[in-house]
């Protein structure tokens, strides 16, 4: 069986923090083994943070945890109830400056999805991705 951790790091409401989650979570996963992980995961935790940060008001989260069966979840926690929109193809929006964000996580998480969540204390919702860890 996997070894199972579960990390929460808050984020203010700042593009910066973007970077700061990107660090943070090549940091984690290369400290778990899985560093053949991390440019995907970057990639992925980068749309879900910038959403978070860009479309809301409020604070944020990024959270990442490896599940019994061995998956990586990444999460992105934001203080908007409202579900995202819906990926577009990245076919329909390859010239576009943005929009890209949920057709790449769509393209290159194994799943994706999203979820009502009160977990920090605020109303909100998580938008998150699983990448199988193998």
């Amino acid at each position: 069986m996997p070894e199972t951790w579960d990390y929460t790091l808050y984020i203010p409401n700042d593009l910066r923090a973007v970077t700061v989650s990107r660090g943070t979570l090549r940091l984690i996963l290369t400290l778990h083994g899985l560093a053949g992980l991390a440019d995907t995961a970057e990639l992925l935790a980068t749309e879900l943070v910038s959403n978070a940060v860009q479309h809301t008001k409020g604070p944020a989260a990024l959270r990442v945890r490896r599940t019994p069966e061995g998956v990586v979840w990444i999460g992105a926690w934001d203080t908007d109830p409202a579900p995202p929109d819906p990926p577009r193809p990245l076919d329909q929006v390859a010239e576009l400056e943005g929009g890209r964000g949920l057709g790449l996580v769509r393209a290159c998480a194994d799943y994706w999805g999203w979820q009502p969540s009160a977990r920090f204390g605020d109303r909100g919702k998580y938008v998150w991705c699983e990448l199988g860890a193998a």
